[in-house]
């Protein structure tokens, strides 16, 4: 084979394949009377796998390592490996086709979330915030559902649930909490309204949700955007709920 039928065949570009020699990840194969590289089956494999690995997020150096320690190994096992490989990316397309499935249902019902795409447990709990009498208006909703549609992509999908399912936990009382914070947005974070905004808040809250709030960037952005008798309302709810389960 060529280069750019070992390139076409593996689905790289002639250029990646000349990198790739450059870096010492494939060796250069001889080269014919005529000049041109001559490729084999071999080569076309240990490309493959550069790209598999590549493709699973390993930099370049990572998988000039991976290989270095293939050396040696029979021909049937590394394409079995690939093989595996390929498995593990069929299986995440069919999950990731499934979740649009039901993403699509949702859109051609006029159902998804105008923050999505989201998952399915984000999009129950909008669609319960957004029932008759919910928060639609609400500049404190809006910053909420900001906030959850971020979530919902950064938090690992067990935690996701649990949150989300204490989320719902407060769509009923969604219309007093977000009048009480939305009141707090030129209060001072002294102001006798943010006890009062936290107690109601508090009151929603299921004893799960008193955790102590980490300093960490999630919780500093979250925080950040609120005006600050907001965040002094939400943080003190947070410790009401705690001093209540213990």
């Amino acid at each position: 084979m060529r280069i750019g039928e070992i390139a076409a065949l593996v689905g790289v570009t002639p250029r990646a394949v000349r990198h790739y020699h450059r870096m010492g990840l494939l060796p250069e194969p001889a080269r014919r009377a005529n000049g041109y590289r001559e490729y084999g089956i071999r080569d076309a494999v240990l490309l493959a796998r550069i790209r598999r690995l590549a493709e699973l997020g390993l930099g370049l150096d990572e998988v000039g390592d991976v290989i270095a320690d293939d050396e040696g190994r029979e021909l049937v096992e590394v394409l079995e490996e690939l093989d595996a490989d390929l498995e593990r990316q069929e299986r995440v397309v069919r999950e990731r086709r499934a979740r649009l499935a039901e993403l699509l249902a949702r859109a051609r019902e006029g159902r998804l979330a105008a923050e999505g795409p989201v998952s399915p447990e984000l999009a129950a709990l909008l669609a319960d915030l957004g029932e008759p009498g919910g928060p639609a208006d609400s500049p404190m909703a809006a910053k909420d559902r900001e906030i959850l549609t971020l979530l919902d992509t950064v938090v690992p999908e067990e935690e996701r649930a649990r949150l989300m399912e204490l989320m719902r936990g407060t769509a009923g009382h969604a219309s007093a909490i977000y009048a009480r914070l939305d009141a707090l947005a030129d209060a001072a974070p002294d102001d006798p309204l943010v006890a009062e905004a936290a107690a109601v808040l508090a009151a929603a809250l299921p004893d799960e949700a008193g955790v102590e709030v980490p300093e960490d960037g999630l919780a500093e952005m979250f925080f950040g955007d609120l005006a600050p008798a907001q965040s002094a309302a939400v943080r003190l709810a947070l410790r009401l709920v705690a001093e209540r389960a213990r």
